[in-house]
């Protein structure tokens, strides 16, 4: 615990956010929040891109939504893009919006593909015009790398998505590394395992959709056999991640078009996951298992060196730590509902 002060009071004493014109897009999801607390904590001054009104998130909730300016539009609009990038003189851009649940994706493609991908390379161009936008980091997946037969993932592994989110994804990720080498924008790239963490309401997900059930003592639903394995990392180390990841692109334009692996490095099952929520919330049920997932990977789970040995960065919650966090958060939010 006393590692987790330090490393959080280093952050607050950093002046680099300190009025810092930086934009989001993808505030009202599950990371988007989070990272809005962080930034807003460190000072900068943030404007937020919102295409629905998420009345439940966790910007909301938070009332963090009072605290930032924001934007009523669609990352694929380019003239909105570039419009908010000059009029807010934005000096650094975390670009996290996207379609992010994979069932959804595979009932609906072309929606998906669309968003994940046209958005990433409209929030690019935008950026390629506008000479203030001085870094970038977007956020990909591990999802990016898809079925690979060699584990863990490192950031060599080739992006091969087979599945329409995680191919959505890889296109993402490769059209940022093609605007990085060959336009030289500076932007980097981060690829996250499965965040959880307070705030999340796709119910339909393992960690929230337990938790819930839990609260409302009913069986847990299980979409898949349980088996597959997964490498859960707390929103809120995400969050820290990112930010590290801008500071350190600003401090050596080397990591321009570089991607980085963040994760606490664990294999767990989906199984194991909600039998470790209900062990924590003291709970008797068990999960009813439907095995009825479709289209997605069966074993994924990263490789962090690179982002320990170049950014110096290291995971500050452990599993435990961030799901006993989780539940409280989901505690409070259906107290207050």
């Amino acid at each position: 615990m006393a590692g987790r002060t330090s490393a959080m009071e280093s952050l607050d004493m950093n002046d680099f956010w300190r009025d810092r014109p930086t934009f989001i897009t993808g505030a009202t999801g599950l990371i988007g929040g989070w990272l809005v607390r962080r930034l807003v904590d460190l000072g900068a001054d943030v404007v937020c891109l919102i295409r629905d009104q998420v009345p439940h998130c966790e910007l909301v909730l938070s009332g963090l939504i009072d605290r930032v300016k924001r934007i009523q539009g669609d990352v694929r609009d380019q003239t909105e893009m570039e419009r908010a990038l000059n009029e807010y003189e934005i000096d650094t851009v975390f670009h996290l919006a996207a379609q992010t649940i994979v069932g959804t994706a595979n009932r609906n493609l072309i929606s998906t593909l669309d968003s994940n991908i046209r958005g990433t390379w409209t929030i690019l161009e935008a950026c390629r015009r506008n000479p203030l936008v001085k870094q970038i980091v977007l956020a990909s997946s591990d999802k990016a790398y898809g079925d690979q037969p060699i584990l863990p993932y490192n950031e060599s592994t080739p992006l091969q998505g087979r599945h329409p989110y995680d191919v959505s994804k890889s296109c993402a990720d490769l059209i940022a590394q093609m605007f990085a080498h060959t336009y030289q924008l500076p932007v980097a790239i981060t690829r996250c395992g499965n965040f959880y963490g307070g705030g999340d309401l796709n119910w339909n997900r393992i960690v929230p959709g337990t938790i819930r059930s839990v609260l409302r003592n009913e069986q847990p639903v299980i979409r898949s056999d349980g088996s597959y394995i997964r490498d859960y990392f707390y929103v809120e180390d995400g969050a820290l991640a990112y930010i590290l990841l801008a500071e350190k692109l600003a401090e050596n334009r080397g990591l321009i078009g570089e991607a980085f692996n963040f994760s606490n490095e664990n294999q767990v099952t989906v199984l194991e996951i909600a039998m470790h929520i209900l062990r924590l919330m003291n709970s008797d049920l068990t999960p009813r298992v439907l095995g009825e997932a479709q289209n997605e990977i069966k074993h994924q789970y990263l490789n962090a060196s690179k982002a320990r040995e170049i950014l110096g960065w290291k995971p500050t919650y452990s599993l435990e730590d961030g799901l006993v966090k989780t539940i409280e958060w989901y505690k409070n939010y259906f107290r207050i509902r």
